[in-house]
């Protein structure tokens, strides 16, 4: 096989490691099935304002990827139609799905009739959940060209830390290590519940530290996310945070998950380790439906009656059920992204 070149238009926040677990678990899927192709970068803002030399440059490729992630967002919305008129090489969605925070009002008409063009122009479209492909296909998207495949960064390999790291976070320490992280990344509707979600962490830190006398980490996924870790009343026993690969070897070390930022559920999914999720946008709730365990959902509304604790105790009891589950959904996920890449080598071949 020749070298292929891709084109790779994504989200890109080195910040935030949920966005660049996405992008390095794609492209390394991408550099095993195509043997180590040139992959061009391109910013997910080139679909709204691509220059005639990047146009130009990304046609040069053989192919174009993008996503994975939440590109389906009204903050990148709308896309150029006139750009995307004129990429030439064949369009493959990748792994992406649709945000909607709570609160966030409907996509408007200008945005919505973007995003469908690209959806029309691409040869192929890989979703992340079922409630993005009935989203599409409500509003008139192909049924035909779309798979569901799941996130891309449930397959993101775990790479093992120094000895000096692994001693430094005593991940060998026959204790419970319990995993927290909270969106304090810039979402507008913390505030509105900030009380209550800080409340409720506190109640399963100091319930697990009583009973079990359990490790808290915090699995950092965004620098902001320093702020409210000040305003924790209970231990820290260390703040995770690592490069994406070892990140997610960690999370495999651990006993619980709370998580809200998506990717510190889905990083805990892929390392087969019991995770909830605390709904503050829609992608949290597509993604416990998607790996069939809603119950790891808690919704910000019933955090005042206990739902976190009641919630953690439970799954933490049911620790190998999960284990299991998750198994077995991960090597599902892995399924249909192989077969997803055979299509794409499929797709390119067919002129």
């Amino acid at each position: 096989m020749k070298k292929i070149k891709i084109a790779h238009i994504h989200v890109w926040d080195k910040k935030n490691k949920g966005d660049l677990a996405i992008v390095i678990a794609v492209q390394d899927l991408l550099k095993k099935k195509f043997h180590k192709p040139e992959i061009l970068d391109f910013p997910i803002e080139f679909l709204k304002q691509g220059s005639f030399s990047d146009i130009n440059k990304l046609n040069s490729c053989d192919l174009v990827v993008i996503g994975g992630g939440g590109i389906f967002y009204h903050y990148f919305l709308p896309f150029s139609k006139e750009v995307i008129s004129k990429i030439n090489k064949p369009i493959f969605i990748f792994g992406t799905g649709y945000i909607k925070e709570v609160g966030a009002k409907n996509l408007k008409e200008g945005q919505l009739e973007s995003l469908l063009y690209l959806i029309a122009k691409a040869k192929l479209v890989a979703l992340r959940d079922d409630y993005t492909r009935k989203f599409l296909i409500k509003n008139g998207a192909d049924f035909d060209k779309i798979r569901l495949i799941g996130d891309p960064a449930t397959l993101l390999q775990e790479k093992k830390i120094s000895s000096a790291k692994a001693k430094d976070f005593d991940l060998e320490a026959d204790v419970i290590k319990i995993g927290f992280n909270l969106n304090y990344s810039g979402w507008l509707g913390f505030g509105q519940y900030k009380k209550e979600i800080l409340e409720a962490y506190k109640n399963v830190a100091d319930y697990f530290i009583k009973k079990y006398q359990a490790r808290i980490y915090y699995l950092k996924h965004h620098p902001g996310e320093d702020e409210i870790i000040k305003e924790f009343d209970f231990p820290i026993f260390k703040v995770v945070d690592l490069n994406p690969y070892q990140q997610k070897y960690l999370y495999s070390k651990l006993d619980l998950v709370l998580g809200m930022m998506l990717h510190s559920c889905v990083m805990a999914f892929g390392a087969l380790t019991p995770e909830i999720n605390l709904a503050y946008d829609l992608r949290n709730r597509s993604f416990a439906k998607f790996i069939k365990s809603p119950e790891l959902l808690v919704e910000l509304e019933d955090l005042k009656a206990g739902a976190l604790l009641e919630r953690a105790i439970e799954v933490f009891e049911k620790k190998d059920f999960y284990q299991n589950k998750f198994k077995n959904k991960v090597n599902e996920i892995r399924d249909k992204h192989e077969v997803y890449l055979e299509d794409i080598v499929k797709g390119i071949k067919v002129k």
